[in-house]
């Protein structure tokens, strides 16, 4: 059948000039995708050099933006505490206080783990006592 379908096939007329078009229009095709992934390429770069310049922009406006608002914060806290002394007296002992409560915390989660980490250390050792019996009792 497949020999049938050869003869068959080899006898059809081949047009002139076809190969010649089909080779032109490879070549228009390889063509037109070298233009593609020439375009592709200087899409890329232009998008980035676009991207990093509106980042930069942001970036800047927002460290400026930081600086002004941290000046004018840092005048008003400076007047406020110069102002009355007995609040700013008031509120460091607030801040002291909720330093001290939390770091009361944190030493009492400390000795927790500290207290858990020796019992941890005692069990591994009593184990290796028994291993070391072990291993002396069968040799």
């Amino acid at each position: 059948m497949d020999e049938l379908n050869l003869k068959t096939l080899e006898q059809i007329p081949i047009p002139k000039g076809l190969e010649e078009r089909l080779s032109a229009k490879i070549d228009e095709w390889e063509k037109e995708e070298k233009q593609q992934k020439a375009q592709r390429r200087t899409l890329r770069p232009n998008i980035l050099r676009y991207t990093a310049a509106a980042a930069c922009i942001v970036f800047v406006l927002g460290v400026g933006i930081h600086l002004l608002s941290q000046d004018k914060y840092m005048n008003l806290a400076e007047q406020d505490t110069y102002q009355d002394p007995l609040l700013a007296q008031q509120e460091a002992q607030k801040a002291l206080t909720l330093l001290a409560v939390n770091l009361n915390k944190g030493m009492g989660q400390l000795k927790k783990a500290k207290a858990l980490s020796d019992k941890t250390e005692k069990t591994f050792n009593e184990q290796l006592k028994v291993l070391k019996r072990y291993e002396t009792d069968n040799h």
